[in-house]
């Protein structure tokens, strides 16, 4: 499906654009990828990493509207990667994660149907259900933005769909580069030992995203079955016998992330390795898309808690360890 097209990543700089832009450079055969982003100098040690005539590097903002009208021409898919997603830092500057998260978002949705984009996947957060911090309030809203735009497409059969999963291994901003960082001192900051979390790799991360491709009709919010894991376990991977200092929780922090909420159940199936929210309203007319989906039980919450698939400490040595994180 991606062979011969034209692939734009906004945030295509980040963990996930690159690791993204490795597996399709590997396996598909795209016409052109091209990198949208503001920092020059992260697409500079991109090209570094990459040597391949295929990629092109824009300088831009999703801010600006203007510019991603030029960059998106003759663009068939879009990955969308960038966003402002500290919770801290959009605790303390909410006007400028709004403007990134939200604005941000319409403004590639408008440029999108202008330019006859054909499908769009907008990445999400485990923090966008029952939000309880800015970042997941906004990255909320534009998943509503993303799934209300197939309303607007009309003849130019635009489809957009979003992505939902949770926290990525060896992402920037993940606790793991701290833990290593402090590992030597056998003394790790624990926020509470009760915490627990979703998990999933990078890899796994961008094999769901294309997938999702081939899969979507539009307006879908496609979350993978991933496993949980405790944080006091991932602490004792990267540091064995390491004293865990329980330091309390952050502000706009949860104890357990919820993916999809009992009222999010609603109109929610199950397929093969992946859950399935459907829209309310169902853009594509008459032939849903769920003839081989299975509805799961009214009041199904999926929580990093109540999780029937759990990372015990030997697996997260494992991954961490495939992933040359330790040795």
């Amino acid at each position: 499906m991606l062979n011969g097209k034209k692939i734009l990543i906004t945030g295509g700089t980040g963990s996930f654009g690159k690791a993204f832009v490795k597996r399709i450079l590997k396996d598909f055969a795209p016409d052109k990828l091209i990198i949208y982003s503001r920092d020059e100098f992260k697409q500079y040690q991109m090209k570094q990493m990459f040597d391949s005539p295929k990629l092109r590097y824009f300088i831009g903002d999703i801010r600006d509207e203007k510019r991603l009208y030029r960059a998106l021409a003759d663009v068939d898919y879009v990955v969308h990667a960038a966003a402002m997603k500290h919770v801290g830092a959009s605790e303390y500057n909410p006007t400028e994660a709004i403007k990134t998260n939200v604005i941000g978002a319409q403004n590639l949705i408008s440029a999108a149907l202008e330019a006859r984009v054909k499908k769009i996947i907008a990445l999400s957060t485990d923090k966008a259900c029952n939000p309880v911090n800015l970042y997941g309030a906004t990255k909320l809203c534009s998943d509503k933005l993303f799934i209300a735009a197939n309303s607007y497409s009309g003849n130019r059969n635009t489809k957009f769909s979003v992505v939902r999963y949770g926290n990525v291994l060896g992402s920037r901003g993940s606790v793991i580069p701290l833990f290593m960082k402090l590992a030597n001192t056998n003394e790790l900051p624990i926020t509470d030992d009760r915490m627990t979390r979703f998990w999933i790799t990078l890899p796994q991360a961008v094999d769901f995203v294309i997938k999702s491709f081939d899969m979507m009709s539009g307006g879908e919010l496609f979350i993978p079955k991933i496993p949980s894991m405790r944080i006091t376990d991932l602490a004792e991977a990267i540091a064995p016998g390491c004293k865990k200092n329980v330091v309390g929780i952050r502000p706009g922090e949860k104890l357990h992330e919820v993916m999809i909420s009992r009222d999010d159940s609603r109109n929610l199936y199950e397929y093969e390795n992946r859950y399935i929210k459907l829209p309310d309203f169902s853009f594509w007319g008459e032939s849903l898309p769920a003839k081989c989906y299975v509805p799961v039980k009214e009041g199904f919450e999926y929580s990093s808690d109540t999780n029937s698939m759990w990372l015990n400490v030997e697996e997260l040595r494992e991954i961490l360890k495939q992933d040359g994180v330790i040795e």
